[in-house]
């Protein structure tokens, strides 16, 4: 093989990591799996596609390398090959954030209002954590508390965030937390509890970078 045709077959395999994230689906699976190992079946319900479309785009990233398999009797789970896919992952929302055109305005159509909607730091929250000063509910899908969660939170579904608030109690300060910066779950959680007229915040971040930042985390024995 010649100098060029190595140095071109070296980099096509570099290149085949970023065809593998071209697609928004598949962007989103792995920003679901950043939350921790899901099964197909569950992966195909979070992106609201067929097990079929899921299983296709979860072979195009376990080819490229990006996520690794389990298989459980005849169920088949997924997770991240590592942290460094999440932390990929990571990069490229932020160079998107910083260069590229109208995706403010297509974060906003999505997310809608959050100006009235206070956010919280990691270290705030750890040391409230620490005081016992605050109530933490974690808002995502059951599946995703159970891989991994701040110590001392409340797995509370946004489904059934309604049916819970008569047990969190009225004079302490409520922080909501799910996936991320374009998660939509702790926003809407604190607009519910606002709307009740209690004092919530929603975490800056997510579960993700809670735990990148080397913080506590609990795992469901359960699982």
């Amino acid at each position: 093989m010649t100098d060029r045709a190595a140095k071109d077959a070296l980099f096509e395999g570099f290149a085949a990591v970023a065809r593998a994230l071209a697609s928004g689906r598949r962007a989103e699976i792995v920003d679901v799996l950043a939350q921790g190992e899901r099964s197909v079946e569950e992966i195909a319900t979070e992106i609201d596609q067929s097990v079929a479309n899921t299983s296709h785009h979860l072979r195009s990233l376990a080819n490229a390398g990006l996520v690794t398999t389990r298989r459980d009797g005849t169920r088949i789970h997924y997770s991240l090959a590592s942290d460094r896919v999440a932390e990929l992952w990571d990069a490229i929302r932020s160079v998107a954030e910083r260069h590229t055109a109208g995706l403010d305005r297509l974060a906003a159509a999505y997310l809608g209002d959050r100006d009235g909607i206070e956010v919280i730091g990691r270290d705030e929250l750890a040391a409230r954590l620490e005081e016992g000063s605050v109530v933490v509910l974690d808002v995502r899908p059951a599946p995703e508390f159970a891989a991994g969660h701040i110590p001392g939170a409340r797995s509370v579904p946004l489904a059934d965030l309604r049916r819970h608030l008569d047990a969190v109690p009225d004079d302490v300060e409520v922080v909501a937390y799910c996936r991320g910066r374009y998660c939509v779950f702790a926003d809407e959680a604190v607009r519910e509890l606002q709307q009740r007229g209690r004092s919530a915040r929603r975490l800056e971040e997510g579960f993700p970078e809670w735990r990148r930042a080397g913080l506590p985390v609990t795992v469901d024995d359960r699982r």
